[in-house]
């Protein structure tokens, strides 16, 4: 028998697996995640829906027009995704990709230092909230003198970022 009164903390090893995306527009869709991002196309479902990854997975992120096509934008000041965040494995990688948007002049909406990380915004097509970002290694983490964590938002400073493109492999 379940107790379903008693308190439950969810596993440490738990991850979120991806998001599924409602999208107006597949094609431009594509050209923010796969030619802009790197996502590789795992599997498509003709002109409604495709599946990407990074590394090979079976998909991190889906993206449908089943409910959505040509639909505006979801208005912004109402409940709903407020961002998703993709997690680089370290800062360099978070450079490049910076160093992409950068070139393609995509629009940022934000660069932030928060102590455990730090972080790029922008949004999709669709509007989206989308957060790139580094997790710096748990030991750097900013904490109180209780050892309770303290986290913050200062601006990224963007240039030292970049700065990780000019040191060689090991940087």
């Amino acid at each position: 028998m379940y107790d379903t009164l008693s308190p439950y903390q969810i596993p440490p090893q738990t991850r979120i697996g991806h998001v599924h995306l409602k999208v107006a527009d597949l094609e431009k869709s594509l050209a923010f995640y796969h030619d802009l991002l790197g996502f590789e196309i795992t599997m498509r479902y003709g002109h409604q829906a495709v599946f990407l990854s990074a590394g090979g997975y079976h998909h991190h992120i889906g993206l449908n027009t089943w409910y959505s096509h040509h639909a505006p934008a979801a208005p912004l000041h109402t409940a709903g995704l407020y961002h998703f965040a993709i997690l680089y494995p370290t800062r360099k990688e978070l450079a490049k990709v910076f160093a992409r948007l950068i070139a393609a002049r995509y629009p940022i909406t934000g660069a932030s230092d928060h102590g455990v990380s730090e972080a790029i915004y922008l949004d999709d097509p669709d509007g989206n909230g989308v957060e790139l970002y580094w997790d710096r290694p748990r030991e750097q983490w900013p904490v109180l003198p209780d050892g309770s964590l303290q986290m913050f938002t200062r601006a990224l400073d963007t240039k030292d970022l970049l700065s990780e493109l000019e040191q060689g492999e090991e940087g």
